[in-house]
């Protein structure tokens, strides 16, 4: 067996495939609610089953996996040989998905961090991605949190949504910020902020809102070497354009991962999604 850093996330962080393969990265399923049905995210329930869901009206509700399958990981993660684990999870203020890694976190078999990084989708994955890395070239456990925390303080996350009504359903965002919203036929423009969803700027249409999104990434990104996640939900067509429109106009750009988020933050901001990360390296 192998002695090594392992590196567990969940299943918000949206990690390419190949991406986790390579680093040996593994994600504890979150679970979506669908009427009375609970499926796993990523394997249980697609993105466009959701956005057909939400589209439909359907009760849909998202939970934290339970301690005991975070403590099932760590067993099987220190079975395979590690020797100490890093476990990286969207923002506590969104889940309790910290709070249940931290309870199974005590009874592991080798020593566990468990990390609130404040950020999600890609945002966490970038952080993910930085304590792999870490770990590969031979790093501990807290030089491995180390790098992903380092990453979290320079990462940035911003989005755009068609409508506000999700996030208020879900609690994500407060009401009178959502009829505000509505009120005005508003386009929000929101920013990850201290690990919770804030307004940034509002502006009168989407294509200015897309635009704008557009801008405040170009500015965030700068000319320095710097990693870009475009993320969407039933948007494709919006998440390549832009997607393209970035390539061009940054010149710093290192890697550019384009995805559908899943069910699990699609729930919460509704069809329509269109969001950027910038990962300063």
């Amino acid at each position: 067996m192998s002695r090594h850093v392992a590196i567990v996330t969940d299943s918000t962080a949206y990690l390419p495939p190949p991406a986790m393969e390579r680093h040996g990265i593994i994600a504890v399923p979150l679970t979506v609610v669908l009427g009375d049905q609970a499926l796993d995210e990523g394997t249980e329930i697609s993105a466009r089953s959701l956005a057909q869901a939400l589209q439909k009206r359907r009760s849909v509700t998202t939970s934290r996996p339970s301690p005991e399958l975070f403590a099932e990981t760590y067993r099987r993660v220190a079975e395979s040989g590690a020797t100490g684990i890093v476990s990286l999870h969207l923002s506590a203020e969104f889940s309790g998905t910290y709070d249940a890694a931290v309870l199974a976190a005590r009874e592991a078999p080798v020593p566990v961090r468990v990390v609130d990084t404040g950020m999600v989708a890609m945002a966490l994955g970038f952080c993910a991605l930085a304590a792999a890395e870490s770990a590969e070239a031979g790093g501990t456990v807290d030089e491995a949190v180390t790098a992903a925390e380092k990453r979290a303080a320079g990462t940035s996350a911003f989005f755009y949504v068609d409508t506000l009504e999700y996030l208020r359903r879900g609690g994500r965002i407060g009401a009178a910020q959502a009829l505000f919203g509505s009120a005005l036929a508003v386009k929000p423009l929101l920013q990850l902020d201290g690990g919770r969803i804030e307004m940034l700027e509002k502006v009168r249409t989407a294509s200015r809102a897309i635009a704008r999104l557009e801008e405040i990434v170009a500015e965030r990104a700068g000319s320095a070497p710097v990693d870009i996640a475009v993320h969407h939900l039933a948007a494709p067509e919006r998440a390549s354009a832009l997607a393209e429109r970035l390539r061009a106009r940054l010149p710093g750009l290192a890697d550019l991962h384009v995805s559908e988020v899943g069910a699990v933050i699609g729930a919460h901001t509704g069809p329509g999604l269109l969001a950027a990360v910038v990962s300063p390296r």
